[in-house]
């Protein structure tokens, strides 16, 4: 049987494996560029498209865009910093170009799982560059544009209230992530922060409690995707494995009080980040527990039943970080 160039390019949108609406924003904006007969969008072009379709679809309707509760997509944590004033449009766009299409140009021309049904069928890609596009595209008339359009903007919807049933208050989760994304930063390199943590950590796995390797990980307690900083009362040392166990789950209540204690460790030195962590949870042990407490509560409110407890041999009875005389002095 023959099928049709409409066919195929309705087979990507109704019959992808979407865990994101990410095809939905590609497909609009190739469908753009077939209406004005393109054969070339360059990179730029394309993340100017793409962050426009985004950016009016969260703007008109803003819904969760992937099935995972903890987590914005890169598309939703771009826009929103747009929003807040975080960035400006051409570093917005800029982002785009350099971090949102890793995965979707590439897998775009795929119907389920099988790549070779329309493999180049539409474009092919020059990564990094332009994609040039086929007649397969810009042949379609205008009332094919609009029958696709019609497909993509359903097929976006459906997505969005299948992914909304996972997240029991998307606005309130929403208004508490732009608090953080309001005040946050790019990610910085956390490596050089390992000598000084470990010493205030006992050299053992914040997690598990046992005795670091040299395979270590630096991980943020209350994960980055919520709070979007790398400030050092949130950071501890992990094994690789805890660390990938955690992933961006929320922890156990139990940790949050090792992290209260941890911060206390450092109060109680004369380490020039002290002060900052003074700055940013209270003058007083009170206080910064206190602050520790609210954003751990902020978190919960954005990642639900997200959680994580521990590794399975863990217990904070016999873990030796409590019974370090450092932690014991500091934490009277």
């Amino acid at each position: 049987m023959d099928f049709t160039n409409e066919d195929f390019f309705k087979g990507i949108i109704l019959f992808g494996l979407n865990n994101a609406t990410y095809k939905m924003g590609l497909a609009q904006t190739l469908l753009k560029a077939s209406r004005s007969k393109q054969n070339v969008i360059y990179w730029g072009d394309l993340a100017e498209s793409y962050f426009d379709s985004y950016l009016t679809r969260l703007e008109t309707n803003p819904m969760p865009q992937q099935g995972n509760p903890n987590r914005l997509t890169k598309m939703e944590r771009i826009v929103k910093e747009f929003q807040l004033g975080v960035t400006n449009r051409n570093e917005a766009i800029k982002k785009v170009a350099d971090t949102a299409f890793e995965d979707v140009v590439p897998r775009f021309q795929t119907i389920g799982t099988d790549k070779r049904i329309v493999a180049d069928y539409f474009y092919e890609i020059d990564t990094n560059n332009k994609l040039v596009l086929k007649d397969t595209l810009l042949n379609f008339e205008e009332d094919q544009l609009d029958t696709l359009d019609s497909e993509i903007m359903a097929r976006w919807g459906l997505l969005e209230g299948a992914f909304s049933i996972n997240q029991s208050d998307f606005k309130l989760a929403n208004d508490i992530r732009e608090i953080y994304l309001k005040d946050g930063y790019d990610r910085k390199a956390l490596t050089n922060n390992i000598p000084f943590l470990s010493g205030y950590q006992g050299n053992t796995c914040f997690y598990c409690g046992e005795p670091m390797g040299s395979d270590i990980h630096v991980d943020h307690v209350l994960p980055r995707q919520v709070v979007s900083h790398d400030e050092i009362w949130n950071l501890v040392l992990a094994h690789k494995d805890c660390n990938l166990l955690k992933s961006d789950r929320l922890v156990g209540k139990h940790f949050i009080e090792k992290l209260i204690k941890r911060n206390e460790n450092i109060m109680g030195s004369n380490h020039p980040w002290k002060a900052q962590i003074s700055n940013d949870l209270g003058t007083t042990p009170r206080r910064r527990a206190m602050s520790l407490q609210r954003h751990y509560d902020n978190v919960k409110t954005v990642l639900g039943q997200y959680y994580w407890g521990g590794t399975e041999s863990y217990n904070p009875a016999t873990d030796p970080f409590f019974r370090r005389l450092i932690t014991v002095l500091n934490n009277k």
